[in-house]
């Protein structure tokens, strides 16, 4: 009864006033009693009722509002990301090509898109000039391989042998001189001849005997052959000529700019007619290029990422990996860590890394914005994906929502009016998220609740347009 008096309304009021008319009159013989009239008996009811509705009020008024997040199902190879980041594809190696020749463009025979093969022909170049080098170059090649086999080969032995006749004249003209001035000195010395006579015989036999020695020296040269330095001199100057040569070839076939590898045509930059350089390039319109042509090979590609430094510590060299795009978001493609930047970007507070795309197809671009999800190692140290077996998948909950006053890691789930703990274990992080085991996805989960609000507690879900 006291239970009633505690409860206000008019109500309880009237059932209490009603209550009080029940009397019992001891001094009657007991008989049946009455039953209450219908009115006293609706009056108990509806006072009882009230005092429930009023208690329940009370009780859900004082429960705390919590938020809630609904956990997400994920599959096994997002369950299994250590880590996700977004990027773009980017050809392994693009390749710029240039020409090694200034000229004239003659003739170009490619689009882009078009797929080319290492070696194929991409670009002519007029050649003319270049061709003119070459034949000098040759020529002088030629007269120089001429001069080294004349002084490798020696004298013929006739030329040898009219040496030493004319050294053998030259003695005998001697020979005659040196008698001609001693008859002339003997007559001077008789004062026969005049003093002229005698100097002019004695400078004719001087002269004479110098023209021996010369001859006689030109003979034992012609006879002994050509000397070992001047060989090499002429060897020397035959290596420059072959060289010039070399180059001039060089310059003529570098008029053909060939496809270096086997890849894709990405831009053509050059037209019949204009000038490419080797030099430095101008931005005026009609004046020379550098670029002719960009080219790379689409099977080789991976994907550039700027990783946040603060989860740059959950990557290791040649982490696998798994790589979607926004354009065939159905089609995933197997990966591995295989470039980190030496040094991070302070502006971004980010680190590049690279992941290689294995075997790329027809579906991938370059510039195409890339997903990629770091796969996660199973427990004994080797990958899941490696030994074959697939690893469940997961549910994706705020890092807010895990608590860890208890032994073991749980959430709060909200089951109607009250909070319901699920154990949970943690597979993997994503960012501020966490995937998790223990849930089925679906749970309206408590984030950010108060510590008041346990296992059991009564609590009241956000007004509609709240979180949820």
């Amino acid at each position: 009864m006291s239970e009633f008096r505690e409860i206000p309304g008019p109500a309880a009021a009237n059932a209490l006033t009603a209550l009080r008319t029940l009397r019992i009159d001891r001094g009657v013989a007991p008989r049946r009693a009455a039953w209450p009239s219908r009115a006293v008996w609706l009056g108990v009811v509806a006072a009882i009722a009230a005092g429930v509705a009023i208690g329940a009020a009370l009780i859900f008024r004082s429960a705390p509002e919590v938020q809630t997040v609904r956990a997400t199902l994920v599959g096994s190879e997002q369950a299994d990301a250590s880590l996700v980041a977004t990027g773009y594809i980017v050809a392994h190696h693009k390749i710029d090509l240039n020409s090694k020749v200034t000229g004239r463009v003659k003739w170009i025979g490619v689009e882009k898109g078009d797929r080319v093969q290492a070696g194929q022909v991409l670009v002519e170049l007029e050649d003319e000039e270049f061709k003119a080098q070459r034949e000098t170059a040759r020529g002088q090649v030629e007269a120089a391989q001429a001069y080294l086999r004349e002084l490798q080969t020696g004298l013929l032995p006739e030329e040898v042998e009219q040496a030493r006749l004319t050294l053998e004249e030259a003695r005998a003209t001697l020979t005659n001189d040196r008698v001609s001035l001693q008859r002339t000195r003997q007559l001077s010395e008789r004062g026969l001849v005049a003093r002229q006579q005698l100097d002019d015989a004695q400078a004719r036999y001087e002269a004479d005997q110098q023209r021996v020695d010369g001859l006689a020296q030109a003979y034992a040269l012609k006879k002994r052959g050509p000397r070992l330095e001047e060989i090499q001199r002429a060897e020397g100057s035959l290596l420059q000529a072959q060289g010039q040569l070399a180059y001039a070839d060089a310059q003529l076939a570098a008029t053909r700019i060939l496809a270096p590898v086997t890849g894709t045509i990405l831009d053509r930059t050059a037209e019949k007619g204009e000038v490419v350089t080797t030099m430095l390039a101008s931005g005026v319109a009609g004046g020379p290029v550098g670029s002719v042509v960009a080219l790379a090979n689409l099977e080789d590609l991976q994907v550039e990422l700027d990783v946040a430094q603060d989860q740059f510590a959950r990557l290791r060299a040649h982490q696998r990996a798994t790589i979607t795009t926004d354009a065939y978001p159905d089609r995933v493609y197997g990966g591995a860590l295989t470039e980190v930047s030496p040094q991070a970007n302070r502006q971004k507070a980010t680190v590049l890394v690279k992941v290689q795309v294995e075997r790329a197809d027809g579906y991938l671009r370059p510039d195409m914005n890339a997903t990629v999800r770091f796969i996660t190692d199973s427990p004994s140290g080797a990958s899941d994906a490696s030994s074959g077996a697939r690893r469940p998948g997961g549910v994706l909950v705020p890092v807010n929502a895990i608590r860890t006053d208890r032994a073991t890691p749980y959430v709060l789930v909200a089951a109607r009016d009250r909070a319901v703990a699920r154990t949970v274990r943690t597979i993997s992080t994503r960012g501020d998220q966490f995937v998790v085991e223990g849930l089925t996805g679906g749970e309206d989960v408590i984030v950010n609740s108060p510590a008041t609000v346990k296992e059991g507690s009564r609590i009241k879900l956000p007004h509609e347009g709240a979180i949820r």
